[in-house]
């Protein structure tokens, strides 16, 4: 790397750093100065990824706690790595930061007790190698087929079973398996004896014990020959099976399971073997007990799923990629053993009832105001976030920065690289707090790992947030999506990217665990300073703020809207006929619309920043209708108006009417003084 003498006195100045040590030959010759540099050091940041496990080996416990960061492939390698300086800074603070709070974890527990999948050509051979290490079970699928005779069943090693219709729900130690055991050979109960194979005339059963029924003509030779043992019925119709299994090995043409991210424990190779070969060390690596971090949080109070079996936000269901989610009546309810932590439920989540935990907001709110803040008084300009996946994303940059020392042109000097659990799990929340602390442009790289229901949700995401940067007078595009397969398409989409328009002065507010307050923590920031002073701002469907608007000829004022409001945006009056709404509140879930009888409610997304918005403001108000009895109001004019028109002919109220017009307290009395003059004398 270009690195002079100077280097380590800029670095050190824009970290506060109590001691920097800059080596020419860390990685082997020097190792004495990293040993030296430790000693009685407290937290030791190293600026190199290459020798980790050396490194990790020679602390051995010295220091507390010990971190890398790779500032050589995402810095230093590049064609304008005489300005990466700042970027330097920002990495090297970002790596220094305290580790956050530990989340709670989710357990397995394995046995070992894995089932085969798949026609038996396939599946037999890998019951075979497998048996000795893991409790095989084998549920063959190729009922019709002829096996060769390198493949027959032979010793009962394990059980084997045979079916079709195949089901598989759960997760790591907990399949579910169900099937339709069809086939007149139960293979359960057959011995291998060959009998059948023997008696019959048209050589329908080979040595997988399975009739051929194409083949077959029903002369039963074959039920005889079996005998007592019972194992062939072609009387059996198809019988529903099911069993449990810690493991599944898919070997199916086509995967059972066919969601984007399949649940911890279940494989499916295809028919390449080296991809068979890899999924069955890893396979037999998954026996024992195993924890994962419980990667989200759910409120269920500030959810806007479903009030009253009306269906409102469902924008958490329809993103899971691994079915994680699902409807639970009025709320969601999330399997955490099944979420693999991608944390797109969260970003789409319009009211943050669901929000990531690893890292929690606030923590990486943190992350990102420290990054900015640092490559600012580091000296640098127009920053550009790039957020990447810990493996395929972290594999092009690699590359990347390795291809610049062949002549390629490498991470730009003001791009600065962010690793992500998963790059779905960063919301607008986020993005819009990094543009206010500073940051001219956000990347979000997504390869072939992602699930394509991920990379549809954050470019809806992308769009919302950017309609509010535009509709603010900030020039340029700050946010896209990167969508690449190669180092060189990753470097040509970075260098072709122009610095867009930020606030003039940095935000220095925290980010919030409660995502809308986030929000209005960064949009009052790039409010205030908008180049463009604007009092509204239209956004496209599905953004997660937006206005009510009331048909008044239709409105009864019946409140069914207050009662199905989650968010507390629609409010009555407790002392006048009103609808009220505070805009801010609102988060376009669509509860009221679907709730409303009259269909009297349409949405509307918008950004209203004056103080209206966090003003209540009278949607609708009615003359209010007083008891005939007593004078007391009660209810609304048009509403009682529209009941008599309704139960007018109704025979139940025949004659009462007019106990409609009275408040409940007259009615009460009215229907005991007519129960009294009823009753006999």
């Amino acid at each position: 790397m270009s690195l002079d003498a100077s280097a380590g006195v800029v670095l050190k100045q824009a970290l506060g750093a109590e001691a920097l040590t800059v080596s020419d030959s860390l990685c082997r010759r020097e190792v004495s100065t990293y040993l030296d540099a430790i000693k009685g050091v407290d937290n030791v940041v190293v600026a190199c990824t290459q020798e980790r496990a050396l490194f990790s080996e020679l602390a051995q416990q010295a220091v507390a706690p010990l971190r890398f960061v790779n500032i050589r492939e995402h810095a230093g390698w590049a064609n304008e790595s005489r300005q990466v300086l700042p970027k330097m800074a920002a990495l090297l603070a970002a790596a220094a930061l305290p580790d956050p709070e530990p989340v709670p974890v989710v357990s397995y527990q394995s046995q070992g007790n894995v089932l085969i999948v798949g026609a038996a050509q396939h599946a037999l051979p890998w019951a075979k190698r497998l048996a000795s290490q893991l409790d095989v079970n084998v549920l063959l699928t190729d009922a019709d087929n002829q096996v060769k005779n390198s493949e027959r069943l032979g010793e009962r090693n394990f059980p084997v079973f045979s079916g079709d219709k195949l089901a598989i729900s759960g997760y790591l130690g907990a399949f579910k398996v169900t099937w339709q055991q069809s086939n007149p050979i139960d293979l359960e109960t057959c011995t291998r004896c060959n009998a059948c194979i023997e008696v019959c005339p048209e050589n329908a059963i080979d040595f997988n014990y399975q009739i051929d029924l194409s083949k077959c003509r029903t002369h039963l030779d074959c039920v005889k020959a079996c005998g007592s043992v019972a194992a062939i019925d072609f009387n059996r119709m198809a019988t529903k099976r099911s069993a449990e299994f810690d493991l599944v090995l898919d070997l199916s043409p086509r995967p059972i399971l066919m969601m984007s991210q399949v649940p911890q424990g279940y494989f499916a190779p295809g028919k390449d073997f080296s991809d068979q070969f890899d999924a069955v060390l890893r396979m037999t690596q998954m026996v024992g007990e195993f924890e994962k971090p419980k990667f989200f949080t759910y409120k269920e109070k500030l959810c806007a799923h479903s009030r009253s079996g009306k269906r409102g936000c469902n924008a958490c269901v329809d993103v899971c990629s691994t079915a994680a989610i699902s409807s639970a009546g009025d709320k969601v309810q999330v399997n955490p053993n099944l979420c693999a932590g991608c944390g797109a439920c969260t970003t789409v989540c319009p009211t943050g009832a669901m929000s990531y935990a690893y890292l929690r907001p606030a923590d990486q709110g943190l992350r990102l105001k420290t990054v900015l803040s640092t490559y600012a008084k580091a000296g640098g300009k127009d920053p550009a976030l790039l957020f990447h996946s810990k493996e395929c994303g972290a594999d092009l940059l690699l590359q990347l920065g390795q291809n610049a020392m062949k002549g390629a042109r490498g991470l730009p000097a003001r791009v600065i690289p962010l690793d992500l659990h998963h790059t779905a799990s960063l919301g607008i929340e986020l993005w819009m707090s990094a543009i206010a602390y500073g940051a001219s442009n956000i990347a979000i790289l997504m390869t072939e790992e992602e699930a394509p229901e991920y990379c549809e949700a954050v470019q809806k995401q992308i769009t919302i947030a950017q309609a509010i940067l535009t509709g603010l007078g900030y020039a340029g595009q700050h946010l896209q999506l990167i969508q690449v397969g190669t180092a060189a398409q990753l470097e040509s989409a970075l260098h072709s990217m122009p610095a867009a328009q930020v606030p003039s002065i940095a935000a220095a507010f925290n980010v919030a665990q409660d995502k809308r307050v986030s929000l209005d923590f960064a949009i009052e920031h790039l409010s205030k300073y908008a180049p463009v002073k604007a009092d509204e701002i239209a956004l496209p469907k599905g953004a997660l703020y937006g206005t009510v608007q009331i048909n008044r000829d239709a409105c009864t004022l019946c409140m069914s809207c207050v009662g199905a409001c989650p968010s507390s945006a629609l409010m009555d009056n407790p002392t006048a006929p009103q609808l009220r709404f505070i805009e801010r509140n609102c988060v376009q879930c669509g509860l009221c619309e679907q709730t409303c009888p009259e269909s009297a409610i349409q949405l509307t997304p918008r950004l209203l920043l004056t103080e209206a918005a966090s003003q209540a403001r009278v949607l609708n108000e009615a003359q209010a209708y007083h008891c005939v009895r007593c004078q007391k109001p009660f209810a609304t004019a048009q509403m009682i108006t529209a009941m008599l028109g309704k139960l007018a002919t109704h025979g139940a109220f025949a004659g009462h009417l007019d106990r409609i017009k009275m408040c409940s307290d007259c009615r009460v009395i009215d229907m005991m003084k007519t129960n009294e003059l009823s009753r006999p004398q």
